[in-house]
């Protein structure tokens, strides 16, 4: 059967071990020459692997001159894995402060709220108040036509529009007269053309 491949994070690994085991620095041609060798990484992936390493802070790097060197000591490892250690209880313990607190905010909103007799009368008297006030609502609704509010607000809302008739009216009779003098129309002509009633007048 064909040999299963290194996964990605099993070449991380590895690739530490280079660094761990030898306590070296070294140029990225070096490593290409011994991950492939003795840690079973493909060479081409080498340079991928390394700078994923480097991106996570577990390896440094530096230019000298024009190369860069690459190193990775245990005791820099150890230390970032403590303090990642600590990060993570401190994480932890500020966690359980808060479930701990929201515990006692919901046994204190519970308070009350047992499932008594009392209780579920005071729910039912609720829910029969609320229906009455939607029916009073509607009730209210219903007659809102005879508010004085209303009804002045109608009468202010005829006016204007009243008003606005009129006008048209009035310019409607003032171009009935011009045709009348222009061409020597007749007043029933004009009515009839353009569909305006025998009894069309100003609204009193």
């Amino acid at each position: 059967s064909k040999k299963k491949g290194l996964s990605f994070e099993e070449k991380r690994v590895r690739m530490m071990e280079i660094f761990f085991e030898t306590k070296d620095v070294f140029q990225l041609k070096d490593i290409e020459k011994i991950a492939p060798k003795e840690k079973g990484i493909t060479s081409m992936s080498v340079k991928e692997i390394l700078q994923s390493l480097v991106d996570d802070g577990m390896v440094d790097t530096d230019r000298i001159g024009t190369s860069n060197y690459f190193w990775a000591f245990p005791s820099k490892a150890l230390h970032a894995r403590k303090r990642k250690l600590e990060e993570l209880e401190s994480q932890f313990t500020e966690s359980s402060q808060k479930k701990e607190a929201l515990q006692k905010s919901i046994e204190k909103a519970k308070i009350g709220r047992e499932d008594t007799a009392e209780r579920a009368a005071l729910i039912e008297e609720l829910a029969a108040l609320r229906q009455k006030k939607e029916q009073l609502k509607a009730e209210i609704e219903k007659y809102r036509e005879c508010d004085p509010d209303v009804i002045e607000e109608m009468r202010q809302t005829n006016k204007v529009a009243k008003e606005a008739v009129n006008r048209w009216t009035d310019n409607i009779f003032s171009i009935k007269s011009w045709a009348k003098r222009k061409f020597g129309f007749e007043e029933s002509r004009i009515d009839k053309s353009f569909g305006i009633p025998e009894d069309f007048d100003y609204i009193d």
